[in-house]
Parts: C-alpha cells; structure tokens; sequence
C-alpha cells in the first residue's frame, strides 16, 4: 500500500492565504483496479488561478493544482511504468488515475502524457503547457498584434508575461513590461530583450509610459488588472487591443473591500478599443499548436525561461504565497 500525502483545504481564503486554511495530511491508497495508474509527483505548479478558483470548492477538497508526475505502476498499456504525465491532480504527492474518469479534469482537460524532451519535464508547467499556451494565445488570437506596434505587457516577470513579451519580439514588436523589480526588469532587458521595464514600484507608470511610447500603446496584455492597467488603457491609441488574462492585483482582496471602478469608458469609446477575457481552455483543440511552436523557439534560442523551483512538497503552501507575493522570477514550482 502507498501513503500519499496531500493538502486539504479547510478554510476559504480571505484576504492573503494563511497557513491554516490548509492541513497536511495522509491517505492510504488502495490497489489499482484495471485500467489505472498510479504516479508520484515530480514536479508541483504554484499559480495565480489557484487563489480564485479554490473559492469554487467546497471545503475538504485536495488543494486544486497541476503537477508533472511520473508512472510508478499501472495496469493500462496505454500509459506504462516510466512514462509522465501532466495532469490536474492537486497538490498530493501520490495519485491513482483512471483516464476515463473526470475526476482529474480541469476546465475539460485531462491528464495526459508527455513526450520525453532533452529538456526537464518542468517545462510542461510553463512554456510548453498552460502558461506557454496562454502567452502563445492569447497574445496571437486577442491582441492581434502587427509588426512595429507596441505592447505593454503588466506581470512581466511572471511566467506568462515574460513569455508574452518575447513573443512580441519574435513578431516584431516594442516591448515595455511592467514588474515589481529592479532584478526583474534588468532580466526582462538584458537577457530576454524588452525594449523597456518598469518597475511600478519604484517609477511613475504613467510617465514612463509616456516616454517610451510618445505616441501611445497598440496592444495590452494585462495580468494584474487594477490601477496599473487603468493608466495603460489611458495611454492607448486608437483601435487597441486588450487582453485580459487575470488581476493578480485584486486577488487576495475582499469582495466587500474591492475598490471602486475607475471611469473607463472615456478611452474605450474615443479610441474604439477592443477588451476581450479569455480561458485557455477555449483553444484546447489547438494545444499541439501552441506546444510545438514554443518548443521551436526554445530550440532556435529565441524564448528564454527561468524557473523559481522551491524544493520539498511540504513548502507547497510558501511558494504558493511567495508566487503570490511576486517573489518568483518566471514559473514558480515546487519539486517534490
């Protein structure tokens, strides 16, 4: 019999997650029945989404989440001893599955294999999964963007920002990135080629922008939403495209204490922008698409990536809250 450790939540997140809305625990699993496997997770990924959508769940639920894992004994030949996986599995350490179940689906994807790369399988957390998908996307098929016009892209030094931004340089494009650095935004300048990066905290959004883009700002792919994207949406020029992938900035807000919406519509209307959201999922058909056209750059040496990998399944809660903080530098994992 396998013990597999897991963390349950029992406590909705209010604010910033606290240690004790999650408990530790162990389960015995019991023996495979025909047409399972059971993996162990190698790699555990920390992302921004975990922090909403675990509000969707009532409590008692295993912490929602995706892993790279490896197949230690099965009883399916289509998913042998040795092979991995990536799949929405949670945070646990040990997992029976059965491909024919929904129980491990995510938003309709379900776990799947993954093919053996001459790169660490941790990539199939980042560029070459949901995170690259989501950059490849949502800046290609939302922003539309040309060469020669500029993007902003909020979250920079995050696993999808960065990403997006280089893209951006691939096609052509001037690239201003917003973060919360100076380690970060000497990264996304001098190694991943940005034209400029802001560190919000410490620069003038507004007048930076209006430096490095005098004459305003084609494209917005915006992962934190709040003040910041209100000055990038103001600073746009006409017919402009927004994508809208998450507001980093607001989630460990209160509902009650959200702030109130600033006017919007000024911008929108006399420069006929264009804001669309968008999941993953809705290019789920189109997933080899994305996978292979990153792994081509990656092997062209035109997309960079680093990882902030946090060793030791125990201090999943801490890279969970450190990725939240901003502590991360590109994806932000956990080894197990």
């Amino acid at each position: 019999m396998i013990k597999a450790k897991k963390f349950i939540v029992v406590k909705h997140f209010q604010n910033e997650p606290k240690p004790s809305d999650l408990r530790l625990v162990e389960e015995e699993l019991p023996a495979l029945q025909n047409g399972e496997f059971l993996v162990q997770a190698e790699y555990l990924s920390v992302d921004p989404y975990m922090r909403v959508y675990t509000q969707r769940y009532p409590i008692g639920i295993t912490m929602i989440g995706s892993q790279v894992a490896i197949i230690i004994e099965s009883k399916n030949t289509e998913f042998p001893v040795g092979k991995r996986i990536v799949g929405h599995l949670g945070w646990r350490t040990h997992t029976i599955v059965n491909p024919h179940s929904s129980e491990h689906d995510f938003l309709g994807i379900k776990p799947m294999l993954i093919p053996d790369i001459d790169l660490s399988p941790s990539l199939y957390l980042g560029v070459l999964h949901m995170p690259g998908s989501t950059a490849y996307f949502g800046l290609l098929d939302i922003c539309r963007p040309k060469q020669d016009e500029v993007l902003v892209v909020s979250g920079a030094g995050g696993a999808i920002g960065s990403h997006v931004g280089q893209i951006a340089k691939i096609l052509g494009l001037t690239v201003i990135g917003i973060t919360d650095s100076d380690e970060k935004c000497k990264w996304l300048v001098e190694e991943l080629g940005f034209d400029y990066a802001i560190d919000y905290k410490k620069e003038d959004v507004e007048v930076f922008l209006k430096k490095a883009a005098p004459e305003g700002i084609d494209c917005y792919f915006d992962n934190v939403g709040g003040e910041i994207s209100t000055i990038v949406m103001y600073q746009m020029k006409n017919y402009g495209r927004i994508a809208a992938c998450g507001c980093i900035a607001l989630y460990n807000t209160y509902p009650s204490s959200l702030p109130k919406s600033t006017v919007l519509q000024p911008p929108f209307v006399f420069n006929r922008l264009k804001m669309e959201g968008f999941l993953i999922t809705d290019w789920y058909d189109r997933w080899h698409e994305s996978e292979q056209k990153n792994l081509q750059w990656i092997r062209e040496g035109k997309l960079l990536y680093r990882e902030t990998i946090t060793k030791g399944f125990e201090n999943m809660f801490d890279a969970f809250v450190g990725m939240l903080q901003g502590k991360n530098i590109g994806k932000a994992l956990v080894q197990a």
